[in-house]
């Protein structure tokens, strides 16, 4: 079964053709990172225009990249949420005109399902169950995967997700967009032990995050030591950030997927690049007899692929859009607690 997928949540215009849900046909993705970048974060409005611009040139070049004809799909996919209301109207709207005028059916993805999928594609061998860690711009979420598209909530964040807290930071240190990498980057010249930020770890046994209290340290970090006219050494701010972060992710996470009985954790989100979670799940994962799985720096960041692996298992139970699907922006993520 060949599935077009549609992925146009924030910045990224991205079309795919997924085969069984496992096989990447095709995975062509236009980032916006260059035109956002001079105003330190993605603007809404703009983004949503480059969608526009883009998506006829990018499903194009999907399709060539397949071999396929239009003709020749099986479904249309398309995120359907969470995201920018402006920047999912136009991958929606898209992707309904093409399931109408092809006669073909339509499926609405839930971004955050799609980040899990990724892994399928990136391991093909992979079952339900297991732990999932969703971390990225826009999410930070601990989940057990049940089964395909069936999860049970375990943890997330209660105000900044991951990657905005690295974005903030990286902003107040004078780095560019997106800030992960470069606090990424800085971090491996710095010191880790350098400063001590907090650990936020909430209540006992909570498996939430709070990544707000951190951003904060910093920023008064930063304000004393210019109100004392001391030098900031940005690389030791950024390492003992990002250690700080780190080390309170890779305990709940670790802690989480003992307490469920799981052996095999799967990361997914844009921050799951990010070389320092990357070396400390590892090693802990393996201190805990647990597999840990990343998925290809390719399959991290927004893309079809997920979406279009995402929708096969939606297919294979009739879980299908009809035209009235409509972008949701603060789409929530369907779980045995809240399944509609």
């Amino acid at each position: 079964m060949k599935i077009l997928a549609i992925e146009t949540s924030c910045d990224e215009t991205s079309v795919a053709v997924i085969e069984d849900g496992r096989r990447i046909l095709a995975n062509v993705i236009d980032s916006q990172i260059s035109i956002h970048r001079k105003f330190g974060g993605v603007v809404p409005e703009i983004a949503s225009r480059r969608h526009i611009e883009k998506i006829d040139e990018v499903l194009q070049e999907a399709l060539r990249d397949s071999g396929l004809g239009l003709e020749e799909l099986d479904a249309v996919a398309v995120t359907q949420g969470p995201g920018l209301v402006g920047a999912l109207l136009v991958g929606v709207n898209y992707g309904k005109a093409l399931a109408y005028g092809l006669k073909k059916p339509l499926i609405g993805v839930n971004h955050i399902d799609g980040h899990i999928a990724a892994n399928y594609l990136a391991f093909d061998w992979l079952e339900p169950p297991f732990m999932a860690l969703i971390v990225s711009g826009g999410h930070s979420h601990i989940v057990e995967v049940l089964d395909y598209g069936i999860y049970r909530l375990i943890g997330q964040t209660r105000d900044d997700a991951i990657g905005e807290a690295f974005d903030k930071v990286a902003r107040t240190l004078g780095y560019g967009y997106p800030g992960g990498p470069f606090i990424d980057a800085a971090s491996q010249k710095g010191d880790a032990e350098a400063i001590h930020f907090p650990r936020t770890y909430l209540e006992k046994d909570s498996y939430d995050f709070s990544f707000s209290g951190i951003k904060s340290a910093v920023l008064n970090y930063l304000n004393q030591l210019q109100m004392k006219g001391l030098e900031v050494v940005k690389e030791d701010v950024a390492a003992s950030f990002q250690e700080a972060v780190v080390e309170v992710v890779v305990n709940k996470i670790i802690k989480a997927t003992r307490v469920c009985g799981h052996d095999t954790l799967v990361v997914a989100g844009g921050v799951a690049s990010n070389t320092r979670l990357r070396e400390a799940l590892t090693s802990e994962g393996e201190k805990n007899g647990l597999r840990v799985l990343f998925p290809d720096l390719s399959l991290c960041t927004d893309n079809g692929a997920m979406i279009g692996a995402a929708a096969y298992y939606q297919f294979l139970k009739n879980d299908l859009a009809d035209l009235t699907l409509n972008g949701i922006p603060n789409l929530q993520l369907r779980t045995v607690d809240n399944l509609r």
